[in-house]
């Protein structure tokens, strides 16, 4: 007991270290309003604007294209309420600058990016754009979940569209870039590969809960730790670990109003993506069982972190 004891206040010291070592590190994040500013655009100001960003006005559009959209009543709409819903970016400034501390403090040769802020027709599979040099985020796709643009976008897919999972999608965007996608097409090892993707949130993003990492509600990450068992014995008891049938990932995977076990009951309960949230226990554990570092884990293959991470469901 006394050896716990001590174990944890260990750990806890030296992830204040750890902690006090990243906010010391100077990241001098540049951030753009082009919403604002095509917003309060005519069409004389637009030589400027494609000087100022050129990857934004695509050369094979003529300016006719531009100037149908600064006049164009719906684009005035979503400018109007992207500019209610984000009059002061400060408080997204900041927290991206703490992201991107965290992220050169575990990959330091990363760069940091310019961030520019749009509208973008509300095309939510691409509200990030995260590139080298450049970080595009579609403010429109973060308006809240009641907002009436969402009217007519599925229901698991409005509930993302908040701007509290704002720097959450960012981090999964810079994950997506550095967690190698794996050879190996087994579920086993696509449940790795995410839980690889969320574990990296654990480390860039300390201070946000669970649900916004996974971009869960807090009801439905409780659904999931109350469920542990019985979604992992499904999963052994249907042989799925090592299958490479296709049609699990949009069963536990991918982004879905829920998880497709076959029971109704479960079914009409669950969460979508339950299997990214077992891939993250297992490799939290492996992590906690293992000294190895976020660049090492990022690399090592499905097989070897299950093993050694001695998982064991709450039940």
């Amino acid at each position: 007991m006394v050896f716990l004891v001590l174990s944890v206040l260990y750990a806890c010291n030296e992830n204040d270290k750890i902690e006090e070592d990243i906010s010391k590190i100077e990241v001098d994040l540049t951030v753009s309003r082009f919403d604002l500013s095509f917003a309060e655009a005519s069409p004389q100001d637009l030589p400027k604007l494609k000087t100022e960003y050129p990857y934004l006005f695509p050369q094979q559009y003529p300016d006719s294209i531009w100037v149908a959209k600064l006049n164009d009543t719906i684009q005035k709409e979503l400018s109007f309420e992207v500019q209610k819903g984000f009059p002061d970016f400060s408080e997204q400034e900041t927290d991206l600058t703490t992201l991107f501390q965290h992220i050169k403090y575990y990959f330091p040769e990363a760069s940091l990016p310019k961030v520019v802020t749009l509208t973008s027709d509300v095309q939510y599979d691409t509200r990030i754009v995260l590139t080298d040099t450049l970080l595009l985020l579609g403010l429109d796709n973060y308006l809240g979940p009641e907002h009436h643009f969402y009217e007519q976008i599925p229901k698991y897919i409005v509930k993302g569209l908040d701007k509290k999972y704002l720097v959450s999608d960012v981090a999964s965007a810079f994950a997506n870039k550095v967690v190698p996608r794996p050879k190996d097409r087994s579920f086993l090892a696509q449940l790795i590969y995410y839980g690889k993707q969320l574990y990296l949130k654990d480390k860039l993003m300390p201070n946000a809960s669970d649900a916004d990492k996974l971009g869960y509600t807090q009801e439905e990450l409780e659904w999931a730790i109350a469920n542990e068992e019985p979604i992992w014995r499904n999963f052994i008891e249907q042989e799925h670990l090592y299958s490479t049938d296709r049609e699990l990932a949009p069963r536990f995977l991918d982004p879905a109003p829920f998880s497709k076990f076959g029971l109704e009951l479960i079914d009409n309960e669950s969460p979508g993506r339950v299997g990214r949230y077992i891939g993250w226990q297992i490799v939290r554990a492996f992590m906690e069982r293992n000294e190895v570092s976020v660049q090492e884990l990022l690399g090592l293959p499905a097989e070897e972190i299950f093993k050694k991470s001695n998982f064991k469901p709450r039940k």
